[in-house]
């Protein structure tokens, strides 16, 4: 889905500053969000409101360090949020639709950042709802996630703008259909934990040659940081780049042969597939409890 091009820069951000979102759901990804979207100044912290079902140390915690409102969930005037953040567990997801029926107007918008939760499961319970799916991954939390964002049925392109500036907040956004969702997670869903893996090895085998370990570590993270900024800001593919730095019978090309003797191109292609093939299954797994 391309960006509207009849909403200006200016009307999108006009339209943000305006908007009252509350967060249904006070765990560590509704942190996440909160915490970039206040250092971002898109909203002001008053426009925000947290809530969750019974956690209120949690709920006055985020709302000191934040600056945000936080109330518990009966106490939320759902009439006066324009946005709605389903943070809550996956499990609470049926308990939560049911008590929105009779809450929520079609014209309110959902952001649902909920593993396995597709949009049409939320319409089920919500007819002609306007529901956007999300799906940030950890580095949220310094504001550098890989952010998916698929659009429900019923939602306009101006919303989807809106949401993709609101995750932009936390990291890189990316508009994509939401039949793509499962790769998607294969990919940057459970991907940081494909490189945590990497660099255990990379810091055992620097141990085992006579580094430190706090040494090691640094010089496996800095290497994987300086290689995706290399592949962010320049043109050339991932093939491309491994070939410039790839002398003939030099170190590198004797690490890459016992790389691939090893499988490890192959692992990591397995990894992404394994995970996309999970996400599918939880998906297809979930089935409305409730039909309205």
């Amino acid at each position: 889905m391309q960006n509207n091009p009849n909403v200006t820069n200016e009307q999108e951000r006009a339209y943000i500053v305006n908007q009252t979102i509350a967060f249904l759901g006070a765990g560590s990804m509704a942190e996440a969000m909160i915490s970039g979207i206040v250092q971002s100044g898109k909203l002001s912290p008053k426009k925000i409101i947290v809530s969750n079902k019974s956690n209120h140390n949690r709920l006055q915690e985020l709302k000191v360090k934040y600056g945000i409102k936080a109330i518990s969930r009966d106490q939320l005037d759902y009439e006066s949020i324009d946005l709605f953040i389903l943070a809550m567990k996956p499990k609470d997801i049926d308990y939560v639709l049911d008590h929105l029926q009779s809450k929520v107007k079609p014209e309110q918008l959902l952001v649902s950042v909920l593993a396995g939760i597709s949009t049409s499961y939320i319409e089920e319970y919500l007819p002609q709802q306007q529901v956007i799916r999300v799906m940030p991954n950890t580095s949220s939390m310094i504001s550098e996630s890989s952010t998916a964002i698929s659009p429900g049925t019923y939602t306009p392109e101006q919303r989807v703008d809106t949401v993709k500036s609101l995750m932009e907040c936390i990291g890189e956004a990316y508009v994509i259909d939401e039949s793509n969702m499962d790769i998607f997670t294969g990919i940057a869903g459970s991907g940081p934990a494909y490189f945590y893996n990497l660099m255990e090895h990379i810091e055992e085998a620097g141990v085992e040659g006579g580094l430190d370990r706090e040494t090691a570590r640094s010089i496996a993270a800095q290497t994987i940081l300086g290689a995706g900024k290399m592949m962010l800001e320049q043109d050339d593919t991932p093939t491309e780049l491994r070939k410039k730095v790839t002398s003939p019978n030099g170190t590198t090309a004797a690490g890459l042969d016992a790389l691939n003797a090893h499988g490890g191109g192959e692992a990591l292609s397995e990894a992404v597939k394994g995970a996309a093939k999970r996400s599918k299954e939880i998906s297809e797994q979930m089935k409305p409890l409730v039909h309205s």
